[in-house]
Formats: structure tokens, sequence, C-alpha cells
């Protein structure tokens, strides 16, 4: 059997949560490499007159959906959603998520948040059996960075998460967030108790957000060597 075609297989995925796309809309629209396959898509459709109105994540795909004349307004313009279109760096059974690797993950889960429904796009090398194989992101205030590095090291320990926990970089400077923050990248490798883990986090004062998404994705379309699947629940609630 050949090789999965990572490209492939995104454009694949991005194309079937099209179809739980219908006009009058109001989207969410994730960030990463998958999310911008779908937000390419929808540019075509928006082009033969899909009439929707949709809310980046990021500058990154503010700029891309603006290029391709998608209608764009922010969150305090359309405060509840329909939908949100994202990508995700892995995903277990249980459909919780690991994201922020585009270290858009403040963006996307206040805007996952206010979403009627999360619907999940990627290939099929995303899927763990456990979460934490990605480096689990965790964005933070510059101020006291060293004193909040230690109280995640701390309460990540008290989960049974140990690893490096780096500063994440671009280039010889720290990579610093659309909100002007800084991210901290956790090696734990595995997180047997995301839910602890991620009410610990939030605990922290210096924490702004960490990237496990728990009970958001209401489905994830996973595209692989054997086609496209949909997991979980992606209908609208009666």
């Amino acid at each position: 059997m050949p090789p999965l075609d990572l490209l492939d297989a995104k454009r694949q995925a991005a194309a079937r949560a099209l179809d739980f796309v219908v006009p009058g809309m109001r989207l969410g629209l994730g960030t990463g490499s998958t999310a911008a396959e779908f937000v390419t898509l929808l540019g075509a459709r928006v082009a033969e007159g899909l009439k929707v109105i949709c809310v980046p994540t990021s500058e990154q795909t503010a700029r891309q959906a603006a290029s391709l004349a998608i209608p764009l307004a922010t969150l305090d313009e359309q405060p509840e959603l329909d939908l949100t279109i994202d990508g995700a760096d892995e995903y277990d059974p249980a459909l919780r998520l690991i994201k922020g690797g585009g270290g858009a993950l403040l963006r996307e889960k206040i805007i996952a948040t206010a979403s009627r429904r999360m619907i999940v796009i990627a290939d099929e090398t995303k899927a763990v059996d456990t979460l934490g194989r990605f480096p689990l992101p965790v964005e933070v205030n510059r101020f006291g960075l060293e004193a909040t590095r230690r109280l995640v090291k701390r309460e990540a320990a008290l989960c049974g998460c140990a690893g490096e926990i780096a500063l994440r970089m671009a280039g010889t400077d720290a990579f610093v967030t659309d909100g002007g923050h800084l991210i901290l990248d956790c090696h734990f490798e595995r997180i047997q108790t995301p839910d602890d883990l991620g009410a610990r986090l939030n605990a922290i004062p210096g924490v702004v957000e960490h990237g496990l998404f728990l009970g958001l994705a209401r489905a994830v379309v996973v595209a692989g060597l054997d086609g496209v699947r949909v997991l979980g629940h992606p209908e609208e609630d009666d």
C-alpha cells in the first residue's frame, strides 16, 4: 500500500467538512495547514455564490480569507457562531484534542466555545490512543515567565506528566502569539488525565490558555488510506 499523501488527505478532509456548511451560516475559520485547505475550498464556494460570514481564529487565516473575498467579521460583531471548522495536532478516541501548534490556541478556543458546533478536520496520522505525543502548548503571560513555567511543571507532575517544558522560539527570539503572549511547549509524551491537567493549568494565574480542547469537538473528519471517515456526531442538534 502506498504511503499516505498528507496534502491530499488534508484536502479530502476539508472537502468533506464543506458538506456541513449551509448558506447563511456564521462560521469560525481555524488556523493551520489543514484549516487552510478548508479556507481555500470555502473561497471557491463563496466565489460561486455561497453566502456565509466568517470569523477567523488568527491573523494568518484572516489574510488568507480576505485574499479569497470571503466575508469576514469579528467575534464582537458575530458573538454566536453556528459552526467552527478547524484542524488539530492530535485527537484521541474521546475526541479530545491538542491544538496550538500554530500558536493560535487562545483565539481558536474562544471561537470554538462561541460556536454551537466544532468539527475538526485531520489526516489519520493525528489519531492517538493517549494525548501527549504532540507537545502541549501553553500560552502564558510574559510577566513572571519562569515562575509560571515552574508552576506548570509542578502541576503537571501531580498528573503524572513529566518532560521538557520549552519556551517556543521563532529564530533567535521568543515566538509571540497574536495576543502578544508567549508559548511553553510541554513535551509530556502521555497525558493520562487530560481533564485534571486542564483544570490545574487553568488555575495558574500566569497561564492565559492551554492547548487541551476538551468537550469541544462534536466530530472529527479524518482522511486516510482507506478514505474519509466522520467520527462523532457532526449534525445539528434537534
